[in-house]
């Protein structure tokens, strides 16, 4: 019989101090099915480090492929820089998805439905070229899944300028809220409209560009939110 302990390892990342919140404990959750999912239905993060001249948080693109984030860059930027460095760079990475404005009664009661992720680590350049190109399909394909295997390969001079940093998701969690308006009691009768707005990302019907003659590919025929695979 195999070790439960092991098997519940396998299902959640450990819980550490950085990854415990300190107000709403009850929306945590350091399971990786959760995790993940929100990982992959999205496609832009939030890359936090410390700059020379102070913090520094720089939006950006990624990709998970198991249990790795690859982060894409220019090799001129600081952080790419930094993290090609033996000891890497320490940083923090968020994800945010917004699901719905909570609008209660009161001011102090409104809120935001959401999903998050925080990831923190030391993160490190990609530079073994197998792994950088799995990394660069993970990247195009994160928004689009099946585009890496529609479009031209980069050019050696399109790799030489491209930079890939790597965090191993190991001290990470995740953290929601869903449901209703939780007003005071004493509100109910306030005369006040209440109750919650959904918020989701739309996506229209694709447009060609002028030169393009192909007919719409199968990806993007019946084209949903997604991420790449595991």
């Amino acid at each position: 019989m195999s070790d439960p302990r092991a098997e519940q390892h396998d299902e959640r990342y450990a819980r550490t101090p950085r990854t415990t919140p300190t107000r709403y404990r009850d929306r945590a959750s350091w399971e990786r099915t959760e995790i993940h999912a929100i990982l992959d239905s999205s496609w832009v993060c939030h890359l936090g480090f410390a700059g020379t001249d102070g913090p520094v948080v720089l939006p950006t693109i990624f990709a998970r492929v198991e249990d790795r984030l690859y982060l894409h860059g220019s090799t001129g930027s600081r952080p790419l820089r930094a993290a090609g460095a033996p000891a890497g760079l320490p940083v923090c990475v968020t994800v945010t998805q917004v699901d719905g404005l909570v609008l209660a009664k009161s001011a102090f009661r409104h809120s935001v439905n959401f999903r998050s992720v925080v990831a923190h680590g030391v993160a490190e350049q990609v530079t073994d070229p197998a792994e950088l190109a799995v990394a660069l399909d993970a990247l195009v394909d994160q928004a689009v899944p099946g585009r890496s295997r529609d479009v031209r390969g980069a050019s050696p001079k399109e790799l030489a300028m491209t930079a890939v940093i790597r965090l191993v998701l190991d001290e990470v969690s995740a953290k929601t809220r869903a449901g209703t308006v939780n007003d005071d009691p004493e509100d109910a009768d306030l005369p006040y409209w209440a109750g919650v707005v959904p918020v989701s990302t739309a996506y229209g019907t694709p447009e060609p560009h002028p030169d393009t003659e192909r007919e719409l590919p199968p990806y993007l025929r019946d084209f949903r939110p997604g991420g790449a695979a595991c």
